[in-house]
């Protein structure tokens, strides 16, 4: 049997590659995203919904229509923004609360709607986008960090209701990864250090003991294992793509 996912934030960066992955393995990929110009550059045969990960109505809707196509096996709770960069006294409340919205709250909607579907089939997956900011902390970046933080106990706290089901949960937590959204946070934290560009990025990198980023399909192969049956007793964990973080705060 197909086995039906959903990657919320699909059509770009980690979840394109996530919904690329899982396409590859011969499961039926549903996306959802904010942004429609790019849900219409993804391939033709994909169910796409523009949604905002942090609405309810619109995450409920799209719930909604997975059931009246039968269901769900496993969900990719993606959808995540950066998020100011700023010391913890120059951020405003509004960009703290627009932060941990899509952050939080989107993956607790998701994980919400996905879990009676799941129990109603006697099983599957759930697999939360986390970050290494969710295990060490993340200066200059308290709204993103103090969110990916409780992504994991939200994680650590469904597994434990929902195991009893069948359904297992468990949380990625991505290092620095290539591509357009770190870019923009290397520029930022740039300008916000009085650096360049190139060192803030290889002081990320020399935190690592692989002394490099990672991809977006490196992230992508560990949620498609995570979803299949051979991590069927992997649930409750938090697995770092991160090339072994062993700096979580290089002194730039």
């Amino acid at each position: 049997m197909t086995r039906r996912v959903l990657i919320t934030a699909g059509a770009s960066g980690i979840g394109r590659a996530m919904a690329e992955g899982f396409d590859a393995a011969g499961s039926q990929v549903w996306i959802t995203d904010v942004d429609a110009d790019a849900l219409a550059q993804v391939p033709s045969h994909w169910v796409t919904h523009r949604c905002d990960a942090a609405s309810e109505d619109e995450v409920g809707a799209v719930f909604a229509a997975l059931g009246q196509a039968g269901g769900l096996d496993a969900l990719c709770a993606n959808a995540g923004i950066a998020g100011p960069t700023a010391r913890i006294e120059d951020v405003a409340l509004s960009d703290w609360r627009a932060c941990v919205a899509v952050n939080l709250d989107g993956a607790f909607l998701a994980a919400k709607h996905a879990a009676p579907m799941m129990k109603a089939a006697g099983g599957g997956s759930i697999v939360f986008t986390s970050s290494t900011a969710g295990q060490y902390g993340y200066p200059n970046r308290a709204p993103y960090a103090a969110a990916k933080w409780a992504v994991i106990g939200l994680m650590k706290t469904v597994a434990m209701e929902l195991g009893p089901h069948g359904i297992r949960a468990n949380a990625i937590c991505p290092g620095a990864v290539e591509g357009p959204r770190m870019e923009g946070v290397l520029e930022r934290e740039a300008a916000a250090k009085g650096m360049t560009r190139d060192q803030v990025y290889e002081g990320y990198a020399a935190g690592t003991s692989m002394g490099r980023f990672v991809t977006a399909r490196d992230v992508a192969d560990m949620a498609v294992f995570l979803a299949s049956d051979g991590a069927r007793l992997v649930s409750g964990q938090v697995i770092a793509v991160d090339g072994h973080t062993v700096n979580p705060d290089p002194k730039l």
